[in-house]
């Protein structure tokens, strides 16, 4: 296997421009390699099939939506309330937004997770994971709501994002209107301080 990081993760993000272009039928190593300007090849030199590929997506559009920790520290700095946790959304809407094509590459990653036993099992440590972590991080903010509210938070979400990148002109067609419904989602789900 191929050593070389910055090009492992130059496949990765081409793979994962592809997943979200092409669907999971479209995921084969010559489109990744044509996408990331490669020689024809290359990819299958760094990922021993297209398992190996579809596992190592998810991770990388993990590392691709991470807060900036500059931007997050401000939120940070600022008492507990329903109100951190809407600006808390609407970050998040705003970084998954401007990472649409990570977002719907883990929408065909989740489809495609219902036909390849192992890779929903990477889904669920890795998507699992994220939940439990957003959900220590709530508890250990102080912000208001329990595990139940954050699991009805992150559902409703998961849903309004659905929405938005599918079809935009049903519920949230402007970014006022995505903004209105970030700000219902949350005073519907997490109770007042």
């Amino acid at each position: 296997m191929a050593r070389n990081p910055e090009r492992r993760t130059a496949l990765l993000d081409a793979a994962i421009e592809t997943l979200a272009a092409e669907g999971a039928r479209g995921l084969t190593f010559r489109a990744v390699d044509g996408r990331a300007g490669v020689p024809a090849g290359t990819a299958s030199n760094y990922f021993t099939d297209r398992d190996a590929l579809f596992g190592q997506i998810a991770g990388r559009v993990h590392e691709r939506m991470t807060p900036d920790p500059a931007a997050f520290g401000e939120l940070l700095a600022r008492e507990p309330s329903r109100e951190l946790v809407k600006d808390f959304m609407h970050d998040l809407v705003r970084r998954i937004t401007a990472e649409r094509s990570g977002y719907l590459a883990v929408l065909e990653l989740r489809l495609e997770a219902t036909r390849r036993p192992a890779l929903r099992e990477a889904l669920n440590r890795t998507l699992g994971g994220d939940f439990r972590a957003n959900v220590d991080f709530h508890r250990e903010l102080g912000l208001p709501g329990d595990g139940q509210d954050m699991q009805v938070l992150f559902l409703a979400m998961t849903g309004l994002l659905l929405e938005h990148f599918t079809l935009p002109d049903v519920m949230t067609s402007t970014p006022e209107a995505l903004d209105a419904l970030v700000e219902r989602v949350v005073e519907r789900t997490i109770p007042k301080e």
